[in-house]
């Protein structure tokens, strides 16, 4: 899948939801949309995770000072 902004992606997946919700397409139409839903949400997550991992935490350490700490990322 080409580059997607992650917003369009979430638009482009509450779109499909809001289709295939509704019922009315035939089933090939229905199992493309759900394809392309799937991967629109495996981009979404991938983005997701990557912003994660770029957040930074301010705490105070021992001292009483504040530091910046990389977010800790689960696995």
């Amino acid at each position: 899948m080409a580059e997607i902004r992650f917003e369009d992606a979430l638009k482009k997946l509450e779109k499909i939801v809001e289709d295939l919700e509704k019922g009315d397409i035939s089933l090939d139409e229905a199992l493309k949309k759900y394809q392309e839903g799937i991967e629109l949400s495996r981009a979404c997550n991938l983005r997701l995770e990557a912003a994660k991992k770029k957040i930074e935490l301010l705490t105070k350490n021992k001292k009483g000072e504040f530091e910046l700490k990389p977010a800790e990322v689960e696995e």
